[in-house]
């Protein structure tokens, strides 16, 4: 299967955060903590450069806790600021502003010699598609976030979203990228969901998930199923149909629907804690 996405608005919304990002002091770069490679915009960083940078692990709750640790490492080598974030529940987001302070210490103290006092630091959040940035906005600005109004020398219509005193948000949306290079990118982002299934043949990426689990995670469908596992994966996709009665009329197996129970106990975490990539 080739796995390929047109982001509609690309072009224009790539146009706009090159404008954005002279206002910019800090930019939030969210990736999903199971395919920390995958979910990144590989355009970032060119368009980010100077800026002080923080990456945002999110959705750790579903993550490999051994590899969250590895790819923590990785991009702290690299130069990030990195926090492990649990968006929904909101753990790890007290920590978001110390890091903030340290990644953005070099504007702050540069503002001080200047005379200039209390400041609060302007910050983009960026992110592709259900790495989930409007459930970071949320739960970290909550009930206390209050629109600023127009800046100076701002578009008319953009808003800063005041989160406290030294933070402001840039309400405005990332970018995506039009085309993957490496096909196993675009396979590990339609297996946590940020292609669109009705595009995309919804048995053979189940059975990529199979193949994984049966690779890097044996007796985690055994747990979750009661069958057993081999390098037979259409016979385990067979197996997991008949357990969980996935019937067409004539008591045939119905495939898809076998199928789209595993998508969705790998998104949702019920086939245990998963990582797709190592650093």
């Amino acid at each position: 299967m080739n796995y390929q996405w047109y982001p509609g608005h690309m072009t224009k919304a790539k146009r706009q955060m090159m404008e954005d990002i002279k206002l910019i002091d800090l930019v939030i770069e969210l990736v999903d903590a199971r395919v920390p490679y995958a979910s990144r915009n590989p355009e970032i960083n060119d368009l980010a450069r100077n800026k002080a940078r923080i990456i945002l692990l999110n959705k750790v709750d579903l993550a490999d806790e051994s590899k969250t640790v590895k790819w923590q490492k990785y991009f702290e080598e690299e130069g990030f600021t990195v926090v492990k974030v649990n968006s929904k529940s909101g753990a790890g987001l007290k920590l978001i502003q110390g890091a903030i302070q340290e990644s953005c210490k070099a504007k702050i103290e540069r503002d001080k010699r200047r005379g200039i006092k209390n400041r609060p630091v302007r910050a983009m959040v960026v992110g592709i598609p259900n790495v989930g940035k409007s459930t970071f906005i949320n739960s970290y600005a909550g009930k206390a976030a209050t629109k600023t109004g127009n800046k100076p020398g701002v578009t008319k219509g953009k808003q800063w979203i005041r989160l406290n005193r030294s933070l402001e948000l840039l309400d405005t949306p990332g970018i995506l990228w039009p085309k993957f290079e490496d096909q196993k990118v675009g396979l590990h982002l339609a297996m946590i969901g940020s292609i669109k299934d009705d595009i995309l043949n919804t048995e053979e990426l189940a059975l990529e998930v199979l193949m994984f689990f049966q690779s890097e995670y044996p007796g985690n469908l055994k747990k979750r199923y009661g069958i057993e596992e081999s390098k037979k994966w259409v016979d385990m996709l067979s197996q997991i149909a008949r357990v969980r009665q996935c019937l067409k009329k004539g008591e045939e197996l119905d495939y898809v629907k076998a199928a789209d129970i595993v998508l969705d106990d790998f998104r949702n975490g019920n086939l245990g804690r998963l990582t797709l990539e190592e650093p």
